[in-house]
C-alpha cells in the first residue's frame, strides 16, 4: 500500500506556476465581482474602481506576452490556423486581434525565428502599459500619432517623440492624445517638407464603412494631390444647387455647363439641400451615369456588371423590410420599389426553393464552371449574399463559385446543389492538408442545401467542429425570437390573432409553407428605342407566381 501510494505521488507533475497564477487570479475575480462595495468609502471605492482599470491594463499586457511566446512556439500552424490573427480570434478569442497585435508588435518583446529577443518598437509606452498607467485605447491613440511621423524624420526625432507620446498617454485622455498629438506632428514637419510623394502615396485610402442601422454608410478617405483635384473637379461642375437633385424631378442632370440656365435657376431655387448633400447626390449621378454608359465592363466573376438586388416576395407584397445587393449592401424594400419604378430597365428572375431549404430546383449545369444564371441563383439563396465560410463577410460580387461538395478534379458535378459561393482567399483554403479546410454540402437537417467548413488540424490533434456561416440567418433567427417572445406575452397565435400581427407571420400559417421565393432584380442600363410599358414590381412578381401554379 505504501508503495502504490509512493507511486502515485511520483506521477503527479507540479502544474507549471502561469497555470497557479491564473486558478488564482480566476478565484480574486470571482470574489471581486460579488464583494460588497457598499462598505467603501467614497474616496476608496473611486481608488478601487481606478486600480482594476490599472489591472485590467497589466493583465492585457501579460496576455500580450502570452501571445507572442505562442508565436514563438508556433502553435497558430501546429492548431491548423493559417496565421497568427485567426489563432487569436478563433482560439484566443480575443476580440480585436488586428488592434491587439499592432499592439503587440508596438508594446511587447518578441522572439526571433532564429532565437533573438526583438525589443518593442516603443518601448517607453511598454513600460506604461506593464505599469498600467495607460490603458489599450491610449496605447491605440499613441501609435496612430507616431504612425503619421514621416519617415524622413530622423531616429532620434522618432524615438524623442515616442517618450513624448508615451508621457502625454499617462496624463490624458485617449482624444487629448490625438489632439496633442496633431500639435507634435506639425512641430515636427511646420513646412510639410519631409511629406515627400511616397509619403502621400503610403497613406492614400478610401473606405465605405459598414452600414449603419438605418441603411446609410460613413465613407472615409485620404486622397492624393490628382484624385482630390479630380474630385474637386467634379463637384465644381456637377455639385451646384439645383443640379443633380433627387428629390426634384424637373432637376437637369448632369454637368452645369449642359443645362438649360432658366430650368437650371428655378431648380435652385427650389433646391433645399445643404451643399453636403448636394456633393452626395453629384457623386451618385456620377456613378449612375458610369452604369448606364457600360464603363465598367459587362461581367464581373460571372455576374452582369449593374446592379443586381435580392428581396423575398413576401417583403415586396408588404412593403417592408430588407432587400440584399450583390454587393452586401441592405437596401429597404420601400427604395427599392421607388429604384426599379424609375428605372429603365428591370429583369426580375424568380427563384424557388425545396421546403424553405437553401436547395433550389432545376438549375443543375455539367459544365466545369457556373454559368451566369447559376451565379444569380446561388446569390438568390437564402445564404448566397456573402461568402460560405463561416464568419466571412465578403459579397456576392467578390465571391467564386465553389465546388463544396466534391472538388472537380475528383468527380465533382457543376450543378447548383453541389455548388456554393466562396471567397478567393477561402476558395483556395480548400484541401486535405493541415491548416486548410474541408467542405461539403448538408444533405439533410435544418441547414440542407449550406455549405459546412471544417479546418483541418495536424494529425493526432483534436478535430475542430464543423462551422457554417450563420450571418445570412440573422434576420430569420430575430424573426423565430420577436415570435417567441409574442407567443411568451400574448399566447399562442390563432386564426384572429394572425390578422393582428402583420409583422412576422409563424412559418405554419403562410399560405405557400413548402415554399421558399426570392426575387433577384437585375436593374439593367436603359436600351435604345422606345420603352415599353411593364406591370409595376409587385405585379409581375405575383403574375409570376400565379402562373407557377
Amino acid at each position: 500500500m505504501a508503495d502504490t501510494t509512493h507511486v502515485d505521488d511520483e506521477s503527479v507533475a507540479p502544474q507549471p506556476r502561469a497555470v497557479e497564477l491564473m486558478a488564482e487570479l480566476h478565484a480574486i475575480l470571482d470574489e471581486l465581482q460579488t464583494v460588497d462595495l457598499s462598505q467603501c468609502t467614497d474616496e476608496e471605492l473611486i481608488e478601487v474602481a481606478a486600480a482594476t482599470e490599472r489591472a485590467v491594463a497589466r493583465t492585457t499586457f501579460a496576455g500580450d506576452r502570452q501571445v507572442a511566446e505562442a508565436e514563438a512556439r508556433d502553435l497558430p500552424r501546429k492548431t491548423g490556423y493559417r496565421t497568427l490573427t485567426q489563432f487569436m480570434n478563433h482560439r484566443l478569442r480575443i476580440t480585436n486581434p488586428t488592434r491587439r497585435r499592432k499592439h503587440l508588435n508596438a508594446t511587447a518583446t518578441l522572439t526571433c525565428l532564429n532565437g533573438d529577443r526583438l525589443e518593442p518598437e516603443h518601448p517607453t509606452l511598454a513600460e506604461a502599459f506593464a505599469a498600467g498607467t495607460v490603458g489599450t485605447a491610449h496605447v491605440q491613440a499613441v501609435i496612430d500619432v507616431l504612425d503619421h511621423i514621416p519617415n524622413a524624420v530622423d531616429h532620434d526625432v522618432k524615438v524623442a517623440a515616442e517618450r513624448q507620446m508615451a508621457e502625454i498617454a499617462v496624463d490624458h485622455t485617449p482624444a487629448d492624445i490625438t489632439q496633442l498629438g496633431a500639435r507634435l506632428l506639425a512641430h515636427l514637419d511646420p513646412d510639410g517638407t519631409l511629406t515627400d510623394d511616397s509619403e502621400r502615396k503610403r497613406r492614400r485610402n478610401l473606405w465605405v464603412n459598414r452600414q449603419r442601422a438605418d441603411g446609410t454608410a460613413k465613407m472615409t478617405a485620404t486622397l492624393t494631390p490628382e484624385l482630390a483635384a479630380r474630385v474637386t473637379m467634379l463637384l465644381a461642375v456637377w455639385a451646384k444647387p439645383g443640379m443633380n437633385n433627387p428629390g426634384d424631378p424637373h432637376s437637369p442632370t448632369g454637368s452645369v455647363d449642359d443645362a438649360d440656365p432658366d430650368v437650371l435657376a428655378a431648380a435652385a431655387e427650389r433646391d433645399d439641400r445643404t451643399p453636403a448633400q448636394i456633393n452626395h447626390d453629384a457623386l451618385n449621378a456620377l456613378l449612375k451615369a458610369v452604369f448606364e454608359d457600360g464603363l465598367l465592363g459587362r461581367s464581373h466573376r460571372g455576374l452582369p456588371v449593374q446592379l443586381i438586388i435580392k428581396a423575398d416576395l413576401s417583403d415586396l407584397v408588404r412593403e417592408a423590410g430588407l432587400a440584399t445587393t450583390a454587393t452586401g449592401t441592405l437596401m429597404p424594400i420601400p427604395d427599392l420599389i421607388d429604384l426599379a419604378a424609375t428605372a429603365a430597365d428591370v429583369q426580375p428572375w424568380l427563384a424557388i426553393f425545396k421546403n424553405h431549404t437553401a436547395v433550389p430546383l432545376y438549375f443543375g449545369r455539367g459544365k466545369r464552371l457556373a454559368t451566369r444564371a447559376q451565379r444569380l441563383v446561388s446569390f438568390a439563396r437564402p445564404d448566397g449574399e456573402v461568402c460560405s465560410a463561416p464568419g466571412c463577410d465578403q459579397p456576392a460580387t467578390h465571391v467564386e463559385i465553389h465546388h463544396a461538395h466534391k472538388d472537380w478534379a475528383k468527380g465533382g458535378l457543376t450543378d447548383i446543389d453541389q455548388l456554393a459561393p466562396a471567397c478567393p482567399r477561402h476558395n483556395r483554403m480548400v484541401s486535405d492538408q493541415p491548416g486548410q479546410y474541408t467542405t461539403h454540402i448538408e444533405q439533410s437537417g435544418p441547414d440542407e442545401g449550406r455549405c459546412a467548413w471544417q479546418l483541418n488540424a495536424e494529425p493526432g490533434a483534436p478535430p475542430n467542429p464543423e462551422q457554417i456561416n450563420r450571418r445570412p440567418d440573422i434576420p430569420q433567427r430575430f424573426a423565430e425570437h420577436l415570435n417567441t417572445v409574442r407567443d411568451e406575452i400574448h399566447g399562442p397565435p390563432t386564426r384572429s390573432d394572425d390578422q393582428q400581427r402583420p409583422e412576422t407571420p409563424h412559418p405554419q400559417d403562410a399560405r405557400h409553407s413548402w415554399l421558399n421565393i426570392s426575387h433577384v432584380i437585375d436593374i439593367r442600363p436603359p436600351r435604345p428605342g422606345p420603352s415599353q410599358p411593364r406591370p409595376s414590381l409587385v405585379e409581375a412578381h405575383l403574375t409570376t407566381l400565379l402562373a407557377t401554379h
